[in-house]
């Protein structure tokens, strides 16, 4: 019996409705972030999906040190609190540091560790005694069987409630490709699996100082993770990728989200033996 997450009023995993995780890469400031999520909220009500708002205060391994990073802890968790407000969303962001876990807690309702830090022990610890659940981006090092590693830590330290999430593997310089089986190896591990399209198109450090990618991928991969079977699809969206601050390339415009979340829900549909459209 695989575990079901409980994040807000959403539930994740363990048999219950496919659950969409989007926002922005990063927080852009509060009324083009806010302008976001809601659009994607309206989107997610129609199509009858849970949806968790993400977004980062802080892109802390950014390519270059003169790119942005976002508007930092302080105002972004101001920012995120407005829209779970708002919206009346649960909300998702990053962690890099031990530092910013509890201020992060009192906001977030779920603690992201990024792929590059999925094996950094203390801050696993550290979100694990949050109380929150965490969910944790595979590395691009990683293969999927070593993430049972990245669990038995977030247990030991008291956690139980866990996402892993899929977003590529390193597959020569600046290229990601996606493992299809490592969805099925993960889910095997007993806990929510997600699916990250977009950051799974990317090509890191393909244009020199910053990543691109290749965002006409995002809705192959998208459908084919969901014939495999997962609990959660992430998406960073953007209403205007191409003037995103922040992972641009890979983003998917939010004017293309309906149709694509419309196929989605139509092939975990079939696989579940029910009808989503």
């Amino acid at each position: 019996m695989r575990v079901q997450v409980d994040i807000g009023n959403v539930k994740v995993g363990g048999g219950t409705p496919l659950v969409l995780i989007a926002g922005p890469c990063v927080i852009e400031g509060r009324e083009r972030t806010l302008h976001i999520g809601r659009a994607v909220a309206e989107i997610a009500s129609r199509l009858g999906m849970p949806y968790i708002f993400k977004a980062s205060f802080d892109k802390a391994n950014r390519s270059s040190y003169n790119a942005f990073r976002g508007p930092g802890m302080t105002d972004g968790l101001r920012i995120l609190a407005d829209i779970k407000r708002e919206l009346g969303v649960p909300v998702l962001s990053d962690i890099h540091e031990t530092g910013q876990i509890v201020p992060a807690a009192a906001i977030l309702d779920v603690l992201q560790i990024p792929a590059f830090l999925c094996r950094q022990t203390d801050l696993l610890h550290a979100a694990a005694r949050s109380g929150l659940p965490v969910n944790v981006k595979k590395g691009q090092f990683l293969s999927p069987a070593e993430m049972e590693n990245v669990v038995a830590k977030l247990e030991q330290s008291g956690c139980r409630s866990i996402l892993l999430t899929e977003r590529g593997s390193s597959f020569g310089y600046n290229n990601l490709v996606v493992d299809m089986r490592s969805l099925a190896v993960m889910r095997s591990l007993g806990y929510p699996v997600v699916f990250d399209a977009t950051h799974s198109v990317q090509l890191p450090g393909g244009g020199g100082d910053r990543s691109t990618g290749q965002r006409e991928f995002v809705p192959v991969l998208a459908r084919a993770a969901a014939a495999v079977g997962i609990d959660a699809l992430f998406l960073e969206v953007h209403d205007d990728p191409s003037q995103a601050l922040s992972d641009g390339p890979n983003m998917l415009p939010v004017g293309e989200l309906e149709a694509l979340l419309t196929q989605v829900l139509a092939v975990d549909g079939a696989l579940r033996g029910d009808i989503h459209a």
